[in-house]
């Protein structure tokens, strides 16, 4: 099996690991213990159209920041504790949402909470290559997907008996081996630094934790469920 990382777009046309671990994809991964689905959309005014047809909650941010008139910001730890009883979460956020957009490959969603499942999910599903996709900010390298990217691939390549992986790949795996190392990335990257300053601190140790959850999302008909055994 190829199993490549990349940036922003995938090389894959089999199956792709969407990873913005600073917040999107750990809000989206844990979102679905409480949402049947999620529409992921690229503007605040799509969403507040979204909302009116589906009759959904809307989350997001900007910058770090929740968007005006949002019900909810980009924060896996406010949605833990977020009380509703519709079905649909609308979300919009910087990076993550709209790197979604434009991947034609079957998608899954990672994380460091995710990493071992949705390592082996990918396994099952894909047949030739299995491409890990960091999203970055704003056309930028991001070192928390770096990282969490490299969790994931640990994953991936310990579940595989053939694992054809490239160098981006493996230096991503031997930066993730040290949990400490990686928890100072996180905090010290620009986005952790940036969303310390917005006093979103519990959010980036929330983003740090491994494998707390089997939940995978997978992207399809433009709207992340999650993937079924």
């Amino acid at each position: 099996m190829k199993v490549t990382l990349s940036f922003e777009t995938t090389s894959s046309n089999d199956v792709s690991i969407m990873v913005d671990a600073l917040r999107a994809s750990t809000t989206i991964t844990l979102a679905l213990n409480n949402f049947k689905r999620i529409i992921p959309c690229c503007t605040p005014e799509e969403a507040f159209k979204l909302k009116d047809e589906f009759n959904g909650v809307i989350a997001g941010e900007r910058g770090g920041e929740m968007i005006e008139g949002f019900d909810i910001g980009n924060s896996p730890q406010e949605l833990k504790s977020f009380k509703t009883d519709k079905d649909t979460l609308i979300l919009t956020t910087s990076n993550g949402t709209r790197i979604l957009e434009n991947m034609k490959s079957t998608v899954l969603v990672g994380c460091m909470v995710n990493a071992e499942a949705v390592g082996k999910a990918s396994i099952e599903i894909a047949k030739t290559h299995i491409d890990v996709v960091m999203a970055g900010v704003k056309g930028n390298f991001a070192l928390e997907d770096f990282l969490a990217s490299g969790e994931i691939l640990y994953w991936i390549c310990e579940n595989l008996d053939d694992c054809e992986i490239n160098d981006y790949a493996k230096a991503a795996i031997l930066a993730s081996r040290d949990y400490d190392s990686v928890k100072d990335g996180f905090r010290n990257s620009a986005s952790g630094k940036r969303l310390a300053k917005l006093n979103y601190e519990e959010d980036i140790e929330f983003c740090l934790l491994k494998n707390i959850t089997n939940n995978v999302a997978i992207y399809k008909n433009s709207e992340l469920t999650l993937i079924k055994d």
